[in-house]
């Protein structure tokens, strides 16, 4: 973990909000999508619902409208409804700071529940994606069935001055270095304790496919 720290000091999630609402709607979008797609949409969906109580009154068809492009629109818009008009009947606009009361919420789990804890109340929690449960298994760090056994080893195992960045951490090195079909284990700070059995072949096709583009490059 602290190579992996080393190689990204400042790990922040990559999708975007404002607020700590827009953080919480941004992340019930983000199931079985990719942030980048996420991205793509927000921007006209806060511009006309920027807080709880516009978003509620916007309604689950008018956001349906906006946010079609990813997927599973339809359930998430009544989702992101709800859970708004829920904000504004039960915590007066604002996201809750408790882990029973985000869960309580339309739509949010106990990753959603997770990722703002973390970014927006600073809690050492882990949001433990596809990507995290990947790397969790993998690589040795955490292995488990199921992803809250995969939490509950990874926080119970990583260093304590880890915690607070750690899933921010693992999920952006699951999405571009640990990747699921092509892991790029030449270019991981955090090769050598790694125990994927895998990864010294990647290793060596790496270094293969690396000396045959070299060999095919006009000589300076």
């Amino acid at each position: 973990m602290r190579a992996i720290a080393a190689a990204n000091p400042t790990p922040r999630t990559e999708l975007h909000y404002a607020t700590p609402f827009q953080l919480l709607v941004a992340v019930v979008l983000s199931a079985q999508t990719t942030d980048a797609a996420v991205n793509k949409v927000t921007p006209a969906l806060f511009a006309r619902a920027p807080d709880a109580a516009s978003m509620a009154a916007l309604g689950a068809t008018a956001i349906g409208d906006v946010i079609r492009s990813i997927g599973l629109w339809q359930a998430k818009a009544r989702h992101v409804a709800a859970l708004a008009a829920d904000l504004v009947s039960h915590h007066q606009g604002e996201v809750p700071s408790t882990r029973a009361a985000l869960e309580a919420l339309p739509g949010v789990g106990r990753k959603t529940a997770n990722v703002v804890l973390n970014v927006v109340f600073d809690q050492p929690t882990m949001a433990v994606d596809t990507h995290i449960f990947r790397i969790g298994n993998r690589t040795g760090l955490a292995p488990g069935k199921t992803p809250r056994a995969v939490e509950d080893a990874l926080l119970a195992r990583l260093p304590a001055d880890t915690l607070r960045d750690a899933h921010h951490w693992l999920i952006l090195h699951g999405r571009y270095i640990c990747r699921a079909r092509a892991p790029d284990c030449a270019h991981c700070p955090a090769v050598k304790p790694c125990r994927f059995p895998g990864k010294n072949a990647r290793l060596r096709a790496q270094a293969e496919a690396a000396k045959v583009a070299a060999a095919g490059q006009p000589q300076s």
